[in-house]
């Protein structure tokens, strides 16, 4: 299988402008490395058969020829070979000289791309050389002995995905083609440019590029000019992006002296889910008329093995480390913003927060600080309750209380202990039988006495559970699964940790900083069972229902892009290969679907809570799903795997 991905390349080939015989002999090699590689659509740079810089002499018949003769030796050396080729070259049509993309495979033409926009500004003369694709009137041009269609406005469809084509300028337009094609159907969108270079250009190409991309939702690859062009009045750095909805996969050096193919896998699943969701990409349909697009069928080609050359991020909610502090910043502001609406709205005097010197109650809490000391108000408002019971340990509950005092909060500590025993006494449940009903009664009765305080002091209860352990159900119904706001809702715990590591470094004093760092290091438990011999947690959630990044992975991928137990596994093994064998994978993606499905009952009434990524569980955000929905195909899949 190759779960959706595409191989394609953008290939920066040696150049001598104005030979032919030269340019044909580099894109030929290219080609078959490609090829060899198990790509399945190249693309080369504008006029890659000619070179760009030809200048007067596209007006030179000689030129014009040996180009299609060169385009006809590209043909007969590659008619053995699977991949799809675009090349650049001069076409003569009726008389006028077009800028064109010619897309071949297996020995034939299947079209020729017209340029629409042509720059005829400052460096840039092309209207001297070349019609614009708005000028022609035929549909259709003879090429190296064959009649292919000729346009702007091709489609060309293969066993894997659809594809379009624009050609440099068209990209700079206000509406480049490539939002036409890709709204009738192109997932990706190829553009072979001569994009030259100037100061800060190529940031702002770079940007250019990956918002045409997302705001296409489309996958895009971008081939522009390099060594060998003319430098008379412009530099060419050879400039290979590929790009997927607005994300960048691979990009070639700059400058570079030696020919580049630059490789990834854009994944046309992950595009089609984002369409499938984004209503406004649909709608957009609507301003389609006069435009519909020729759909071109390639040749059927037999997938190859997938071999993927992109990365994959084994802890997709948590960014890369140059990215880690802004993105920390923003989360942590959005849940004091969440926060602040919601204590101003309802007029409450004080925020009631079970601490547990845990990781969840902690970020909670260092949310509450934050919301209070931005409001003016007195941290003394903020009621930090921590209720000792038979699982809790020394080191978490000495953690609540020194963070409690070094933060300044108001601290009360009541046991749950006697009360839990004399409920177990009136339910007649044995005290030494640690079963489910003995975990939920201390978390029930954790959850009353925090309600009951927030009545006292016309209070509101913030609520501590993060989006995993929502996903999994890893909450007491009526329990700790309910609050008055749920400030960590759309946070999973994955980003958790990061959240609260950032906190420590940025936002507190050093004593502070000295206990969230231990609270960091500590195990997650929810402590309802006692501890071992030694005062340590025994009760470990990740041995009990399997690893948060594996499950955080899970998660992103099933409910972001909607992706099949089958592709999950795929990128699993990928991004945690060394870490999880795959039966450990298989196993813990198992328990994952099938907590999911049976726990959507304690998601359907979720307290409110703010979303600060690109998923929330809310049922009146983003996840609606019914509670008795079947895991069956799910389960099954997983089992062939």
């Amino acid at each position: 299988m190759n779960y959706g991905f595409v191989k394609v390349a953008a290939a920066v080939p040696h150049v001598k402008v104005a030979d032919c015989k030269f340019n044909v002999e580099k894109i030929e090699s290219l080609i078959a490395v490609a090829e060899g590689k198990g790509v399945q659509i190249i693309l080369f740079p504008e006029m890659s058969i000619t070179g760009y810089t030809c200048g007067d002499l596209f007006s030179q018949q000689l030129l014009l020829e040996e180009a299609e003769m060169g385009l006809m030796q590209i043909l007969n050396n590659t008619r053995q070979l699977d991949i799809i080729s675009i090349v650049g070259m001069p076409v003569i049509v009726n008389s006028t000289v077009i800028n064109a993309a010619v897309t071949i495979q297996k020995g034939k033409i299947l079209g020729v791309t017209a340029k629409t926009y042509l720059p005829n500004y400052k460096e840039f003369y092309e209207q001297r050389w070349f019609t614009s694709a708005l000028q022609l009137r035929t549909e259709t041009v003879r090429l190296c002995g064959q009649v292919v269609p000729i346009g702007a406005n091709l489609l060309f469809e293969t066993s894997d995905t659809t594809f379009g084509i624009e050609i440099c300028e068209d990209l700079w337009a206000t509406i480049p083609p490539g939002s036409s094609l890709a709204l009738q159907g192109a997932e990706i969108i190829f553009n072979m440019s001569a994009d030259n270079e100037g100061i800060g250009k190529h940031s702002y190409l770079r940007s250019l590029i990956s918002q045409q991309s997302a705001r296409c939702i489309a996958g895009y690859v971008f081939s522009s000019c390099g060594f060998g062009e003319s430098t008379t009045d412009v530099v060419f750095a050879g400039n290979g992006l590929i790009y997927e909805n607005g994300t960048l996969l691979a990009q070639s050096e700059r400058f570079s002296m030696e020919e580049q193919l630059v490789v990834s896998e854009i994944d046309v699943e992950r595009i089609r889910a984002e369409r499938r969701v984004n209503t406004t990409f649909a709608a957009s349909q609507a301003n389609l008329e006069g435009k519909r697009a020729i759909a071109i069928a390639t040749e059927f080609v037999n997938s190859k093995e997938l071999n993927l050359t992109r990365k994959f991020n084994a802890h997709p909610f948590v960014p890369q480390d140059n990215e880690l502090h802004e993105h920390c910043e923003e989360v942590f502001s959005i849940q004091v913003a969440g926060l602040t609406q919601r204590l101003v709205h309802t007029g409450a005097k004080t925020a009631v927060v079970g601490i547990s010197g845990g990781l969840d109650s902690t970020l909670a809490l260092l949310v509450c600080v934050k919301t209070f000391d931005k409001l003016g108000w007195s941290r003394k408002g903020i009621l930090g309750i921590t209720m000792p019971g038979f699982g809790t340990t020394d080191r978490t509950y000495h953690n609540a209380v020194n963070l409690m005092n070094s933060l300044g909060i108001s601290i009360r500590e009541i046991s749950i202990k006697d009360a839990c025993i004399q409920h177990f006494k009136d339910i007649d449940h044995d005290v030494n039988v640690h079963d489910v009903t003995y975990e939920n009664s201390q978390a029930r009765e954790r959850t009353q006495i925090l309600m009951d305080i927030a009545n006292q002091t016309w209070g509101m209860v913030v609520g501590t559970g993060d989006l995993s352990e929502l996903a999994l159900g890893w909450a007491t119904y009526n329990g700790d699964h309910m609050s008055m706001y749920g400030v960590n809702a759309g946070v999973p715990k994955t980003l958790v940790k990061y959240l609260v590591q950032w906190v420590a470094k940025n936002g507190v004093d050093e004593e502070s900083k000295a206990t969230l760092l231990d609270i960091v290091d500590t195990p997650i438990s929810p402590e309802l069972i006692p501890a071992d011999e030694n005062g340590d947690i025994k009760q470990k959630t990740e041995d009990l229902v399997g690893p948060y990044e594996l499950h955080d992975f899970f998660l992103y991928y099933f409910l972001r892009f909607g992706f099949r137990p089958s592709k999950i596994y795929y990128l699993a093994n990928i991004a945690f290969g060394g870490v999880y064998d795959e039966e450990t994978i298989k196993k813990w993606l198992s328990t994952f679907f099938r907590r999911f499905f049976n726990q959507q009952f304690k998601r359907s009434c979720l307290p409110d809570g703010p979303k600060v990524g690109s998923i929330s569980i809310s049922p009146r955000g983003d996840w609606r799903m019914p509670s008795d929905a079947s895991f069956a195909m799910w389960l099954k899949e997983i089992e062939n795997l």
